[in-house]
C-alpha cells in the first residue's frame, strides 16, 4: 500500500502535522489524514467514487485535490511534484 508523506517544510500546518496519502489497490480506498493537536482527520474515498484528481504545483511543492461522485473534495497540501505525479497515476 503506497503511502505518500508531504514534506514538513512546505506550509499549511505541516511543520507539526504534514498531511498523508495512503492508496490501497486491494480494497480500492484513498485514505487522507491530517493530524491535529489532538488526534486527527480522516477521509476515506473509494477509488471506484473519485471522478477527478488534480495537481495544484507551485514552484516547489505540488497539492493533491481529489473529488468524488458525492461532490466531496479533498485537498492534500505539500507534496513534491514527482510524488503528486505518481499519486495522480496511481488514481486515474
Amino acid at each position: 500500500m503506497p503511502t505518500y508523506v508531504a514534506s514538513r517544510i512546505s506550509g499549511n500546518d505541516n511543520v507539526v502535522f504534514p498531511d498523508r496519502l495512503e492508496i490501497d489497490d486491494e480494497n480500492g480506498n484513498v485514505t487522507y489524514f491530517k493530524g491535529t493537536i489532538v488526534g486527527y482527520r480522516q477521509a476515506f474515498i473509494a477509488k471506484a467514487n473519485i471522478s477527478s484528481v488534480r495537481i495544484a504545483a507551485g514552484l516547489l511543492f505540488a497539492d493533491i485535490i481529489i473529488e468524488s461522485t458525492g461532490g466531496k473534495e479533498v485537498r492534500a497540501c505539500g507534496f513534491s511534484k514527482r510524488n503528486a505525479r505518481e499519486i495522480m497515476e496511481l488514481l486515474t
